[in-house]
């Protein structure tokens, strides 16, 4: 605990390491230093201290062989738990052995028959977390530039470890997306998220988005250790915790507080903050010296036409793959040259790769590739019977293009609503409609669509906040709803 105090210096006090989460603390340096992601404990699921074995899986098992081999692990252990609740304290097999060392000395029998039903699986990460610290040196001076612009404590640079080991194209089972691991519901607040535009994918916005994210929840709930819980289990769901336990002592809320959706990795998402900040302070204590990536030095240019991105990567003289790589928020559709490059978007390019400053690059795309709107959606309006795969062998795509376009995360659909399409389809063209997204014909009002915030908006048209606030006379914190009418421009 001293380590970790120490290296915090003044921010100590924004970071507490209650006595009460350290089992869980320690629990979490293990997973993250001691077991790849080819390993794991069998653990208990509340009481982290008790860990009954390491699991090794076969090289290049499966995925379902890996969760046949967790599957009956877990049950042999839960099956000795329940042995020994029933009072069994000799001649015990190895596993037993095991099991019952790994409690505490006079545990009750009751105790036991509760933990033959909360034997968990914990899959290893020091693998994951050693190629994280390696990424971190990319992106670390950034954050630590954005993080001080918005008064927030340094210390919140080691987040992406937990998020997603400092991988910027990290995407999880339940859609969250970026290195910072932005729902896109969440994220729709700070950046913009569409089928052309994922800010999430970019480290540079989501960072931006971060920060503001984890600065509202500071503002909401008054501690670093909710605000930091809220990241994962969201504001409101941290109020009603505090509210229940009556404090906002983390240690008592990750104890004592048991909230439908406060789950496992809610209740261990500050114990594995404060984990990979101890690991990543002492790095070389638990994976030696390690060369961290350095930072690349980009040219940035905000353009101002819609422009072709085959078009910019020709006149820059790079690949439209290497383009694309620098540049992960422009989504498949504007590499597949079915939409442009947005107005407004900023665009990078690594300084080594190109001989003249970006801004004079894309000031060089000719003329018949700039374009002052983007290319129209091709929609299709869901009809009754309608299911993905119709639609896609309809127009000539796949289910998962579909799926990626929408965001769908599985194929339910309904009649009446309406999908995009790839811009490149040909087939039974009538049954498609074009719409011209409202960012290409620059209307002088918008109206606010679900996911909308006064940031995503000022990005889209190109203005201020501030511009936004004074137009529409309204409170710069103040909530704007879906329907409502947002002039864009000004009267004058």
């Amino acid at each position: 605990m001293g380590l970790l105090l120490s290296c915090l210096g003044a921010h100590a006090g924004n970071f507490p390491r209650p006595a009460s989460l350290e089992p869980a603390v320690q629990f979490w340096i293990k997973v993250y230093t001691e077991v790849s992601t080819s390993q794991g404990y069998l653990h208990d699921a509340d009481n982290l201290a008790v860990i009954y074995e390491r699991l090794e899986f076969e090289p290049y098992a499966s995925s379902s062989q890996r969760l046949s081999a967790e599957k009956a692990a877990k049950a042999r252990i839960g099956s000795a738990l329940a042995t020994i609740a029933r009072g069994k304290r000799s001649n015990l097999s190895a596993t037993e052995a095991r099991v019952l060392a790994a409690w505490p000395e006079g545990t009750s029998a009751r105790a036991f028959a509760a933990a033959a039903h909360n034997v968990r699986f914990q899959l290893g990460q020091s693998d994951r977390f050693r190629e994280g610290l390696v990424r971190s040196g990319q992106w670390k001076p950034y954050i630590r530039q954005v993080l001080a612009a918005h008064e927030l404590p340094q210390e919140l640079e080691v987040l992406p470890h937990v998020e997603s080991s400092f991988n910027p194209s990290a995407y999880s089972k339940v859609a969250a997306a970026g290195m910072w691991q932005f729902m896109p519901t969440t994220a729709r607040d700070f950046m913009r998220v569409d089928h052309v535009v994922d800010e999430r994918m970019d480290p540079f916005m989501a960072t931006e988005g971060a920060a503001r994210l984890l600065k509202r929840n500071y503002e909401i709930t008054g501690t670093w250790p909710l605000a930091l819980t809220a990241y994962n289990h969201g504001t409101g769901g941290m109020l009603r915790a505090a509210k229940y336990t009556g404090t906002k002592d983390i240690g008592v809320i990750a104890q004592r507080y048991r909230g439908p959706a406060f789950g496992f990795a809610s209740r261990n998402f500050y114990p594995s903050f404060l984990a990979a900040l101890e690991i990543d302070r002492h790095a070389d204590r638990y994976f030696g010296a390690l060369k961290l990536d350095a930072p690349t030095a980009y040219d940035t240019v905000i353009v101002r036409d819609f422009i072709a991105a085959r078009a910019l990567a020709q006149t820059a003289g790079i690949s439209l793959e290497e383009m694309q790589r620098h540049n992960p928020a422009l989504r498949e559709p504007v590499w597949k040259g079915e939409k442009h490059i947005p107005a407004g978007y900023a665009l990078r390019v690594p300084k080594a790769q190109v001989g003249r400053p970006l801004e004079q690059l894309v000031a060089a795309v000719p003329g018949n590739a700039r374009f002052s709107y983007q290319k129209p959606d091709l929609t299709h309006r869901i009809r009754p019977g309608d299911s993905l795969s119709v639609i896609a062998r309809r127009y000539g795509t796949s289910v998962s293009r579909l799926m990626a376009l929408n965001g769908l995360r599985n194929h339910n659909i309904r009649a009446g609503r309406t999908l995009i399409l790839p811009g490149n389809v040909t087939a039974e063209p009538a049954l498609a409609t074009r719409s011209v997204s409202v960012a290409s014909s620059m209307p002088a009002e918008y109206v606010i669509r679900k996911g909308d915030s006064l940031w995503s908006i000022a990005r889209r048209f190109q203005v201020s906040q501030q511009d936004l606030v004074a137009w529409n006379g309204i409170s710069a914190k103040g909530y704007i709803k879906p329907g409502q009418k947002l002039k864009i421009a000004s009267n004058g």
